[in-house]
């Protein structure tokens, strides 16, 4: 009974192809946020760019990466979890977010664009 009891506990121990984690793991992910968190402010600080909307779409860039480090790192999302199921989720997620940003602000800007100019009652004859 043990044997099979043995064989039975290898068969859990097995790879699955989850993201087993380590406190080596935290420790980089940690060092790595306060780096992309350091280099940003320290860019805004110092005033290194030239223009503040070089700046915007640089520290934009930083934040997109620290998106990735958090959910490698902190989320353990990858490829292999559940399947694969939770990183098509994700991207199915990241699609949905840019398809309404993107309508949404298409909308906006063709109704700026489309409205009738207000005209100031005093002004006309």
């Amino acid at each position: 009974m043990s044997e099979q009891h043995s064989i039975h506990d290898d068969h859990h121990h097995d790879d699955d192809g989850g993201y087993h984690f380590s406190a080596k793991g935290y420790v980089i992910g940690f060092l790595l946020s306060v780096v992309l968190t350091a280099i940003p402010f320290w860019l805004v600080m110092a005033k290194v760019l030239p223009t503040p909307g070089v700046t915007a779409a640089v520290i934009l860039g930083f934040a997109a990466v620290q998106i990735v480090v958090h959910m490698v790192y902190f989320l353990h999302m990858n490829a292999k979890i559940e399947g694969g199921w939770s990183m098509l989720s994700l991207i199915f997620t990241a699609a949905i977010v840019i398809i309404m940003l993107a309508g949404s602000i298409w909308v906006m800007f063709h109704l700026n664009t489309n409205m009738m100019p207000v005209h100031d009652v005093r002004q006309m004859p």
